[in-house]
């Protein structure tokens, strides 16, 4: 029987490329759209996973966020509570109830989509650092709290990835700059960051948990 993964954020960018890849392998995917789960909303999370029941998940990619790149003095309580809400408190509330079932029946991989800027951080970057630094700790936790059921936990931190939004958000002569800024001279496939979140988030993954790896060309490393 195919095993079955739950990917959120899942509609575009690197989320979208998680979801055909582990289509592609044969995985059930379980990606629910905004209109199923708020995941700003704890009660809509929790209420979501009701109406999974004891539907089996074997795999858990934590990948949808928020950011809101606003200076210290700019960030509003309001920004600053929802990205930790669904950067941080999503995942967290996701491993809390599959986790434990997972472990419970011997197997399981879960993978949060953590950031460069959990590493390092630039202004107007505030919210966002903390929120994925959190994760990355969250991930820590996780993997030592599950590894007694063969659960492995971990974290990938992507740099600069060639998304809609990111070219939306980004004029040439910006995206130029940015790959300026990547030892390797280019910014990511979303397809080269699922490619790494299917490996440790699947069979092919035996023995690394715990662990947070950078997928940036070589960004953080400067």
């Amino acid at each position: 029987m195919a095993r079955r993964v739950l990917v959120t954020g899942a509609s575009r960018g690197i989320g979208l490329a998680i979801l055909q890849r582990y289509e592609q392998a044969g995985y059930e995917v379980l990606a629910p759209a905004r209109a199923e789960v708020d995941l700003a909303s704890p009660p809509s999370i929790r209420g979501y996973l009701d109406r999974l029941g004891d539907l089996p998940v074997d795999a858990l990619v934590n990948n949808a966020a928020e950011n809101h790149v606003r200076t210290l003095q700019d960030l509003t309580l309001e920004e600053w509570q929802r990205m930790q809400a669904i950067n941080l408190t999503a995942a967290f509330l996701l491993i809390q109830r599959l986790g434990p079932r997972m472990a419970n029946r011997g197997w399981g991989r879960i993978v949060n989509i953590s950031s460069c800027y959990s590493l390092v951080a630039r202004t107007g970057r505030a919210g966002y650092t903390a929120s994925k630094a959190g994760l990355n700790g969250l991930t820590m936790a996780a993997a030592l709290e599950l590894a007694h059921g063969k659960v492995l936990v971990n974290a990938v931190c992507p740099g600069f990835v060639d998304t809609e939004l990111t070219r939306q958000n980004n004029s040439p002569e910006q995206i130029e700059a940015l790959c300026g800024q990547v030892p390797l001279g280019r910014i990511a496939a979303p397809e080269e960051i699922a490619e790494m979140v299917f490996f440790l988030g699947s069979e092919m993954n035996t023995y690394a948990t715990g662990q947070t790896f950078t997928v940036d060309g070589g960004f953080v490393i400067q």
